[in-house]
């Protein structure tokens, strides 16, 4: 039984999407915003979970100089987001 329940549990505790943070309440400006991920490790991604408005988002991470740090997002309007950051 010990078993079974490693061999089910483990790929779920060691999935990325288990390891990540939610962040609430961000203001997105029109153009790019710069924030801080919290994850202490490079980000592998992240979706919108809630957002106040219409608007196009779409990140800057291919060119983001501190992806460890920070997720640089883009809108096309002035937003406030929450975020699943993993």
């Amino acid at each position: 039984m010990q078993n079974q329940w490693a061999s089910i549990l483990n790929p779920l505790l060691t999935s990325p999407l288990v390891n990540g943070l939610l962040l609430t309440d961000i203001s997105l400006k029109a153009g790019t915003t710069s924030i801080n991920h919290k994850l202490g490790r490079n980000l592998i991604g992240w979706f919108i979970v809630g957002i106040n408005g219409a608007a196009e988002v779409y990140d800057k991470q291919a060119s983001n100089q501190t992806p460890q740090l920070t997720l640089q997002l883009v809108s096309n309007a002035a937003v406030t987001v929450n975020l699943y950051v993993f």
